[in-house]
């Protein structure tokens, strides 16, 4: 099979040469002289990319809506089917399999994780596919174009190689607005009628997969529950931006006295208490409030917590949204690190890969001179192994937390 040929403005073959997958529009030649057939690409087509001497350097799909023009799946010609499908999603599980040890528990000592990332896009060589398990429901997410033409293919690997009992679609993220496709959510095999349960190190969660935020919960923080864990959190904890209440739970496992969480979603602060009872966690400890975040920290400036979490959403969605983002971080961190118990634990995240850590780092000094408290760092978590961070794709790293001890003058 062969696909229409791009021809690459010269001297823009260098990140392509260096395995990064997406290719913006300003590197195509306008009016490529394509194939025999003089057949242009349309939207979501497979096509190829060449250099200046005509060799193919690439193949992967077409957009002519997004800046990101071409992104890249093989660093050649190849043909995108069914079977490269399996053979990409079989090397994913197994590296997850390697890199999690699975069959062991994540602990190291027979505690289950049965919900894992199993593809995590460009990371893993399928860009705009992101495919969740959680015990034997399988759920995906397809953001751009190429993929959506390519959905049976995609359906019929995932079916083969992880074998579930369910496979749900979520393709209803905000993102495929920019390739000009509409939501959608399926159900592509079995049946699947409630939240579906899975254990993480030891605790009980479950996964709203029809309803929930993304695929129904955020998988890629493990590592931080784990670090709380591990570690232990005392006392009082406040944990803002809660969603369904797993941080909180992991608090209460390992030592909190009571939490107490905060978000501006009814139904996330109902999996809270969902959590709680699955946990054995005492409702009375686990407290819930729902209103917006930043309307809870104007309204409490002298309250006081022996930890205080702070998750929010990605306050920087895009590139133009820099500097009022960075200014949304340095208000949430500095009014919650002020309801620290001196000698308390602040531990803040953030997964907007439009601030690097080392930026977050700043927003925290310059936050933290300025309600007076001192922060030493005790860890630097980021986010866990089946979110791979690809190095020849940096925008694959994006989620980093700060624990740290806070000191009072």
């Amino acid at each position: 099979m062969s696909y229409p040929i791009i021809p690459l403005v010269p001297g823009k073959e260098a990140a392509v040469g260096f395995w990064h997958p997406w290719i913006f529009s300003g590197a195509l030649v306008q009016h490529p002289v394509l194939d025999q057939h003089r057949v242009l690409p349309g939207h979501g087509d497979l096509v190829c990319v060449s250099d200046r001497q005509g060799k193919i350097i690439g193949t992967g799909t077409f957009s002519n809506k997004s800046s990101i023009a071409i992104r890249v799946f093989e660093f050649r010609e190849a043909v995108i089917d069914r079977a490269w499908f399996v053979a990409k999603i079989k090397a994913a599980a197994e590296r997850r399999t390697e890199s999690l040890l699975l069959s062991k528990g994540e602990s190291g000592g027979g505690s289950a994780t049965t919900a894992y990332r199993v593809v995590f896009g460009e990371a893993d060589g399928i860009p705009g596919l992101v495919v969740d398990r959680f015990g034997d429901v399988v759920v995906f997410q397809i953001s751009t174009a190429g993929l959506d033409r390519l959905r049976d293919e995609i359906v019929a690997a995932i079916d083969e190689v992880l074998a579930p009992a369910a496979i749900v679609e979520r393709s209803d993220i905000a993102v495929r607005r920019e390739e000009g496709l509409n939501d959608f959510v399926a159900i592509h095999k079995g049946d699947v009628n409630a939240p579906i349960a899975f254990e993480e190190n030891g605790l009980s969660f479950v996964a709203d997969v029809q309803a929930g935020q993304k695929t129904g919960f955020f998988l890629d923080q493990k590592d931080l529950r784990k670090w709380i864990l591990a570690h232990g959190v005392t006392g009082s904890v406040l944990n803002l931006f809660s969603y369904s209440g797993a941080a909180g739970i992991a608090a209460m496992k390992s030592g909190a006295e009571r939490v107490h969480n905060v978000d501006g979603s009814a139904d996330a602060l109902a999996l809270c208490q969902k959590h709680a009872e699955l946990n054995g966690v005492d409702a009375n400890a686990f407290t819930t409030q729902m209103t917006d975040v930043f309307d809870f920290l104007n309204a409490n400036k002298e309250s006081r917590y022996d930890a205080v979490m702070v998750d929010p959403p990605a306050l920087i969605k895009a590139g133009r949204d820099v500097e009022e983002g960075k200014k949304a971080y340095h208000f949430v961190n500095r009014a919650a690190m002020r309801l620290v118990n001196n000698n308390g634990l602040f531990i803040t995240s953030s997964c907007s890969h439009f601030l690097p850590e080392e930026d977050l780092a700043f927003i925290l000094r310059r936050a933290s001179v300025q309600a007076g408290v001192r922060l030493d760092v005790l860890a630097v978590i980021r986010q866990a192994a089946d979110h791979p961070q690809s190095v020849y794709f940096p925008e694959s790293a994006y989620l980093k937390s700060f624990v740290c001890r806070v000191s009072r003058n």
